[in-house]
C-alpha cells in the first residue's frame, strides 16, 4: 500500500520518464510535490525503492528507474514486472469465456497478533493468535514483520477500516507523518500518524471525530511502520 505522496511521487516521475526519458531533479520533485525541503523527497523515494517500485542506479546523474507501477497508475512499467497468466480452456463459474484466472501470487506467513486500537484505548499487543497468509511483496523490505487486526474507526481516512488486517515492519524508528504502531505509557498501543514535535510526541487520527493525542516523548515507544493493509469483503 502506498501513501498519498508516495503515489504521487511515483506518477510524476513516470510521467517526466515518458516525457523526457530522463527522471526529474530532486529539485523539480520537491516542487512538484509541494515539500519545504529534499529530505522529504529521499524518504520517498526509500518508501519506494524498499516496495519495489522503483530502482536507484549507481554512478548516474537523476539514477532512478520504474521497475513497476500500481494498478492504479496504469500497471506495470515497460521492462519490469508482468503478471503470468495460466492458460485454461473451461471458463470458471461466472466469468466470461476468454477470461484467464492470473496466477496466485507468492505468499507468506505472518503471526497475527491480535487487534489493535484505532479508536478507543486497547490493552497492549503481546501474544501471536495465529498465522495469517499476505502476499511476499508486502514483506519484501528489511526487517522481521507481524500483523494486526484494526479495532475501530479512527483512521478511517486514511483507508484502515475496522476489521482489516494491517501488515507491520518492527522497528523503533519513524518519519513524520508515518503510521505507525505505538505503545503508550508501556499499556495500551494504538495505530496512529507519528508526528515529532520538539520533546513531544503527537499520535493523530484520520478521522475529525478524534483529537490529536500530544504525549512527552518518553512515553510513547514506536513498535513498527504500516507497510500493508488485507481487507475481507
Amino acid at each position: 500500500m502506498l501513501t498519498r505522496k508516495q503515489m504521487d511521487l511515483l506518477d510524476f516521475i513516470n510521467r517526466r520518464v515518458q516525457r523526457d526519458g530522463v527522471p526529474p531533479s530532486f529539485d523539480e520533485m520537491k516542487e512538484a510535490l509541494d515539500l519545504r525541503s529534499k529530505s522529504g523527497i529521499h524518504r520517498l523515494i526509500t518508501a519506494l525503492e524498499e516496495r519495489g517500485f522503483i530502482r536507484r542506479l549507481a554512478h548516474r546523474a537523476r539514477a532512478l528507474e520504474i521497475v513497476k507501477l500500481p494498478e492504479s497508475l496504469g500497471g506495470s512499467a515497460p521492462g519490469g514486472f508482468t503478471p503470468k497468466v495460466i492458460e485454461g480452456n473451461k471458463p470458471e463459474p461466472g466469468r466470461p469465456a476468454n477470461a484467464q484466472p492470473v496466477e496466485t501470487a507468492h505468499a507468506l506467513e505472518l503471526p497475527l497478533m491480535g487487534r489493535i486500537a484505532a479508536g478507543v484505548p486497547i490493552e497492549a499487543i503481546a501474544h501471536a493468535s495465529h498465522n495469517i497468509a499476505v502476499p511476499g511483496a508486502m514483506v519484501a523490505g528489511p526487517g522481521e514483520h507481524y500483523a494486526l487486526e484494526v479495532k475501530g474507526d479512527s483512521m478511517i481516512d486514511a483507508g484502515i477500516n475496522d476489521g482489516d488486517v494491517v501488515v507491520i515492519r518492527e522497528t523503533s524508528t519513524a518519519e513524520n507523518g508515518d503510521i505507525v504502531v505505538a505503545l503508550v505509557e508501556e499499556q495500551e498501543a494504538t495505530l496512529k500518524r507519528f508526528f515529532r514535535r520538539g520533546s513531544t510526541i503527537a499520535l493523530e487520527a484520520a478521522n475529525p471525530v478524534y483529537e490529536t493525542r500530544v504525549l512527552p516523548d518518553d512515553k510513547v515507544r514506536v513498535q513498527g511502520r504500516l507497510v500493508g493493509l488485507i481487507r475481507t469483503y
